[in-house]
C-alpha cells in the first residue's frame, strides 16, 4: 500500500492550518501527519537539493523520498512555501527607496525557487486559506503576496515565536492587502499636514539663507505620520505622549505638531539672548525641547512632550523611557498604555550607537518598562558623509528590533499615505501586545548634514537624483489631483495660507528684544524654584521625629515570622536592631534605610536603581531580602505603618549609559521623588560619562531644566586596584560651576541621612553626586546616634571633635574615608598638635565655614590637603584654585596615569607614604 496514501483522503484546504500546528507544538498532530511534515521540513532544508525531490545521503543522514507523495499535494505544499517566502523574505524586495535601487538579494522569490512555473500560474490552489482567501489561481495568490509584502511597506516579523503575534500581524496586514484606505477628508488632512512640512521648510530656507537647521526635507511624511499617531492614539486611551528625537526635521516638529510659536522660533534664529541671563545660558535652536496641551479634531484633551537633547543622538532614548516610565508610575500606575513613548532616530545613530541595545533590552524589565515604543527612524541613508554601506554591517539600520522581536516596517518616504498607514499599524501594535515597534522611514537629505554643507564632495551621484527628485507633498498632490479629490489651485491656495502666518510671526518676533525659552516639563514643576549657588548653600531644616524613627526602626529590623530566612539575614537583621534599640550605633546602611524610611512617611517616593543595589555590592544594604525557599521577596521599607511613598528598588541589567538616562529622564519628571542610581563601583559611572556631561551637569543651564537625581559612587582606597578604588572625584568637580550640582563625600551616616533628607526637602532639585565608602561600611567609628538622626542637620565641614585648638599647629582637611586612616595615625603616634576637618560638601565649596574653623585654630600655622588619590587626582587641583584663604600643603601621593597600584603591597605602601607626609612637613612625595 502507498505509504502516503492518507493524504488522498485530506482535503487540502486545512494543510496550511495543520502544518502551522505541527510547527508550534510536533507532538499534537497525528504521527503519520508529523511524520510526513519532518520529511516535508528535511527536504526544504540544506540537506535537500529541491522540495520532495529523492536526494541521496548527504553527510551521513539519507534525505526521504517523497516519490508517492500525489502532484497535487505536492503543488500545495510548494505554494505553502511560496508564501512562507514572501512572509520572511518580501522585505528584501519592495520600492521602499525613493532614491536608490535596491541591493539585490538571493535567492529572490521567483517560482523556480519554490518548485513551481508559469505553468501554475492558472492552477487553483486551496492554500489561499493560509492568507485568508478562497481558493485561488497561484496568479491571483501572487498577486496578493505583492500588494501586501512588496510594494512602499516592507514587513519584518516572521522571528516573533509567538504564534498569536504572528497571526495577527499577519490578519492585520491582510486588510486592504497593506494598503491605505483613507477618506477623501483623510487625504486631503494630510495633504494639509504634507503641505506645512514642505512650506515650513521652505520658508526658513529662504529667510535663513545658510543657517543650520537640520531640515526634514526628504522626509516630510514624518509630520502627517505623527499627527496622525497623536490623533488616533488619543482615541485608543492615550493621554500623554513622550517624544525623543535627534536634530533632523526637530523644528519641523515643534512647530506642526507640538504648535510651538514660530514668532519664538525665529527669534532663536535671530541669534537674540534670553529673557533671563543669571541662571540659563541656553542651547542652539535645534537642541530645545517643549512640553504642550493639545486637544485633537475630536476634541481629546492630551499632554505631548519632546525632551531636549544635545548633540549626542541617541540618548535621549533612555531618557524619554525615564520620562514615560515616571508618569506612568504617578499617573496611571495600573495601566503603562496611557503614557506612549516615541523615540525618533538617524539612521547612522541607531545602527551605530551602543545605547540604543541597552535601551531596548530595558523594554522588558521590571524596573524600566514602558509598555512598549514606537520607533521611528528618519532614515536619509547616510550619516554625515558616510554612507550606509560604511555605516553599518547589518541588513537594516533597524537590525536591533531583533534583539526584543519586535516587528519592523520598511516605508517609501515619498508614499506618505503608506506612512501613516505604517504608523497606525504600529500603534495598533504598540496598544495591542504592549511592546517596542520600530518603523524605517526611508527617505533622503536634500541639503547634506547641515545647510552650509556640500553633500556633492562624498555623495554625487545621489544629489545628481535627489536635485531632480519631486518632493513628497508634489507626489502626493499630482495623486490627489488625478484622483478627483482635490482640485488645480488647491496646494497654492494652502501653501499661501500658511505662509502668511509664518510672514506674520516673523515680522512679530523681530519686534522683541529677546528670546522667551520655556522649561521642559514645567507642569510638574509646579512649587519648585531655580535656585543660585548661595541658596543651595543656606541650612535646610532635615530633622525628623525620634518617635516616628522608632517605628520605622522597628519595622525594618523585624522579619516575618512565618517565612524562613538563611541565617546570614536573620543574625543581619536581628544586629541591626540591636544597634539601634540597645547600643545607640548606627552603621551606614541603617542611617540610609532610616532616611528613606522618614522620607516615605512624609509623603516622598523613593526609586533605588543600578547594579545589585538591592543586596548592594558590598552586601550592606539588603533592602530586598529572600525567602529561603521560594524566593520570594520581601522588602521591609514597604512594610511601614504610616507610609505616604512608594519605595521601588531595582537590580538594574549591566549598563551605566542607558540606566543613568533612564533614572535622569524618571527624576526629571518626577521632583517628589528621590531617584537614585548607584554604581556598582563608583569609576564605573564613566560608561555613563555621555549623561553627566550633557545632562547631569550642564542641562540647567542650557535647557532651564531642574533634575533631583542623585549617584552613589563608592569610593575608597582599599587596595583593590586601579578600577575599584576612585570614582573619579576630579572629574565631577572640573564639571561644576554656579548652581549646577551638589558633590559631597560624607563620612557619618548621620550626615549622609541628612544629606539625602536634604535633597527633597528643599524647594529646588539639583543633582547630587555621593561619593560613599567601602571600607566604612563596617567601620566601627564610622557610626551615629539615634539622637544625630533625629535632632541634626547636614553638616558641609566637620571639625575634629577630639582636638583642642591651643595646642593645633597643624590643620589637616580632607575628604572621605581618609579621615579614618589619619585619626588612626594620629593615636598611633600620639600626637595632639593635629587636627583633622572634614570636608562633607564640596560643591558649592562652603567657603565661610571653612573660614570659622580656620579662625578657630589661631596658632596653626601649617595649612595641610591631604588626600588618598594621587595628586592629579582627587580634590586637590580644586581646592587650589577655590579655596585661597590658606596656602596647602599638599599631602597625597604623586601623580599617576592610573588611579591605584595593582599590587596591594605597593598600594599599602604609597597610601602609609602619604599618610606620613601629613604628620613630617619635611616628607614631600
Amino acid at each position: 500500500m502507498d505509504r502516503f496514501s492518507f493524504l488522498n483522503a485530506a482535503h487540502t484546504a486545512f494543510f496550511a492550518d495543520l502544518y502551522e500546528q505541527y510547527i508550534e507544538n510536533p507532538d499534537s498532530v497525528e504521527p503519520s501527519w508529523r511524520s510526513f511534515f519532518q520529511g516535508f521540513d528535511f527536504a526544504a532544508s540544506d540537506y535537500g537539493s529541491g522540495l520532495f525531490e529523492a536526494v541521496p545521503q548527504q553527510n551521513g543522514v539519507a534525505a526521504p523520498d517523497f516519490s508517492g507523495v500525489p502532484e497535487k499535494i505536492q503543488k500545495e505544499f510548494k505554494v505553502l512555501n511560496l508564501i512562507e517566502g514572501y512572509r520572511t523574505r518580501g522585505h528584501l524586495f519592495t520600492k521602499t527607496n525613493p532614491v536608490r535601487d535596491r541591493r539585490t538579494y538571493s535567492p529572490t522569490l521567483e517560482l523556480e525557487n519554490f518548485g513551481l512555473s508559469n505553468a501554475d500560474l492558472d492552477t487553483v490552489f486551496d492554500a489561499a486559506k493560509e492568507i485568508n482567501l478562497q481558493p485561488s489561481t497561484l496568479r491571483q495568490i501572487i498577486d496578493h503576496l505583492t500588494k501586501v509584502y512588496c510594494q512602499h511597506i516592507g514587513v519584518e516579523y516572521m522571528y516573533i515565536r509567538n504564534p498569536e503575534v504572528r497571526k495577527w500581524i499577519q490578519d492585520r496586514l491582510g486588510v486592504n492587502e497593506n494598503l491605505p484606505a483613507f477618506s477623501d477628508e483623510a487625504k486631503k488632512h494630510i495633504l494639509l499636514k504634507l503641505n506645512e512640512a514642505v512650506a515650513f521648510e521652505n520658508f526658513l530656507h529662504t529667510k535663513y539663507v545658510g543657517q543650520k537647521r537640520f531640515s526634514l526635507e526628504g522626509a516630510e511624511a514624518l509630520i502627517p505620520a505623527l499627527d496622525a499617531l497623536v490623533e488616533a492614539a488619543a482615541e485608543k486611551g492615550v493621554e500623554q505622549f513622550v517624544m525623543g528625537m535627534a536634530h533632523r526635521g526637530r523644528l519641523n516638529v515643534l512647530a506642526n505638531i507640538f504648535g510651538k510659536s514660530t514668532s519664538d522660533i525665529f527669534s532663536e534664529f535671530d541669534g537674540k539672548d534670553y529673557d533671563d541671563d543669571a541662571l540659563f545660558d541656553g542651547d542652539v535652536k535645534y537642541h530645545l525641547g517643549l512640553t504642550a496641551d493639545k486637544k485633537t479634531r475630536t476634541g481629546k484633551n492630551i499632554n505631548i512632550n519632546l525632551a531636549p537633547n544635545p548633540s549626542h543622538l541617541e540618548t535621549v532614548g533612555a531618557v524619554i523611557e525615564g520620562i514615560a516610565r515616571a508618569k506612568q508610575d504617578k499617573y496611571f500606575p495600573e495601566d503603562n498604555s496611557k503614557v506612549l513613548p516615541i523615540a525618533l532616530h538617524g539612521d547612522a545613530a541607531v545602527a551605530g550607537q551602543g545605547i540604543v541595545y541597552e535601551i531596548v533590552q530595558m523594554a522588558g524589565l521590571d524596573g524600566y518598562k514602558t509598555g512598549g515604543t514606537i520607533h521611528l527612524v528618519v532614515n536619509n541613508q547616510v550619516g554625515f558623509t558616510t554612507n550606509y554601506l560604511d555605516a553599518r554591517t547589518s541588513t537594516y539600520c533597524t537590525d536591533i528590533a531583533k534583539v526584543t522581536l519586535s516587528p519592523v516596517l520598511h516605508v517609501n518616504a515619498d508614499d506618505v499615505e503608506a506612512v501613516v498607514h505604517a504608523m497606525l499599524f504600529a500603534l495598533d501594535y504598540r496598544m495591542k501586545f504592549g511592546g517596542d515597534v520600530f518603523i524605517d522611514l526611508l527617505g533622503y537629505r536634500k541639503y547634506g548634514h547641515n545647510e552650509g554643507d556640500e553633500p556633492r564632495f562624498t555623495q554625487p551621484k545621489l544629489y545628481k537624483i535627489i536635485a531632480k527628485h519631486k518632493n513628497p507633498r508634489e507626489i502626493y498632490a499630482a495623486e490627489l489631483l488625478s484622483s478627483g479629490v482635490i482640485q488645480e489651485g488647491f496646494v497654492k491656495e494652502l501653501e499661501q495660507q500658511y505662509k502668511a502666518v509664518l510672514e506674520e510671526n516673523l515680522e512679530a518676533s523681530r519686534k522683541k528684544d529677546l528670546t522667551i525659552i520655556t522649561p521642559f516639563m514645567q507642569n510638574e514643576w509646579e512649587g519648585f524654584s531655580q535656585a543660585s549657588e548661595e541658596q543651595m548653600l543656606q541650612k535646610v531644616n532635615t530633622a525628623f521625629s525620634k518617635e516616628m524613627l522608632d517605628e520605622i526602626a522597628e519595622v525594618i529590623t523585624q522579619l516575618p515570622t512565618d517565612k524562613k530566612f538563611i541565617n546570614k539575614i536573620q543574625k543581619l537583621i536581628n544586629d541591626r536592631k540591636a544597634m539601634y534599640f540597645e547600643n545607640d550605633k548606627l552603621d551606614w546602611a541603617m542611617g540610609e534605610l532610616l532616611a528613606y524610611g522618614s522620607l516615605l512617611t512624609e509623603g516622598y517616593n523613593v526609586r533605588l536603581s543600578g547594579q545589585d543595589v538591592e543586596r548592594g555590592t558590598f552586601s550592606h544594604r539588603h533592602a530586598v531580602v529572600k525567602v529561603e525557599d521560594s524566593e520570594e521577596e520581601v522588602v521591609l521599607l514597604n512594610r511601614l505603618k504610616e507610609q505616604n511613598g512608594n519605595f521601588q528598588v531595582y537590580n538594574s541589567l549591566l549598563s551605566e549609559y542607558g540606566v543613568v538616562g533612564f533614572d535622569y529622564g524618571y527624576a526629571l519628571a518626577s521632583p517628589r521623588t528621590l531617584t537614585i542610581w548607584e554604581a556598582q563601583f563608583g569609576d564605573f559611572s564613566n560608561g555613563a560619562q555621555i549623561m553627566i556631561d550633557q545632562y547631569i551637569s550642564a542641562a540647567e543651564d542650557k535647557w532651564n531644566n531642574q533634575n533631583g537625581l542623585v549617584m552613589l559612587l563608592p569610593h575608597g582606597y582599599e587596595g583593590q586596584g586601579a578600577e575599584h578604588s576612585s570614582a573619579r572625584m576630579e572629574r565631577y568637580l572640573q564639571l561644576c560651576a554656579n548652581h549646577n550640582m551638589y558633590i559631597a563625600d560624607c563620612t557619618t551616616p548621620a550626615n549622609f541621612f541628612h544629606l539625602l533628607r536634604r535633597q527633597m526637602k528643599t524647594t529646588f532639585r539639583k543633582p547630587l553626586i555621593v561619593f560613599t565608602p567601602k571600607s566604612l561600611l563596617r567601620h566601627p567609628a564610622a557610626v551615629s546616634t539615634v539622637e544625630e538622626l533625629a535632632e541634626g542637620t547636614f553638616h558641609e565641614v566637620l571639625d575634629d571633635p577630639a582636638a583642642d585648638p591651643k595646642k593645633v599647629k597643624t590643620l589637616v582637611f580632607c575628604t572621605g574615608k581618609f579621615y579614618y586612616d589619619l585619626v588612626a595615625e594620629r593615636e598611633n603616634l600620639g600626637r595632639d598638635d593635629v587636627a583633622f576637618v572634614r570636608l562633607e560638601q564640596l560643591f558649592p565649596l562652603p567657603v565661610e565655614q571653612l573660614k570659622e574653623v580656620i579662625a578657630k585654630y589661631s596658632n596653626a600655622d601649617d595649612y595641610v590637603w591631604a588626600q588618598e588619590e594621587p595628586r592629579n587626582m582627587g580634590a586637590y587641583s580644586y581646592m587650589l584654585m577655590n579655596f585661597t584663604e590658606v596656602k596647602f600643603r599638599v599631602a597625597s601621593l604623586k601623580a599617576y596615569s592610573a588611579p591605584a597600584a595593582g599590587s596591594y603591597t605597593r598600594a599599602k605602601k604609597r597610601h602609609a607614604a602619604a599618610i606620613a607626609m601629613v604628620f613630617d612637613k619635611d616628607l614631600f612625595n
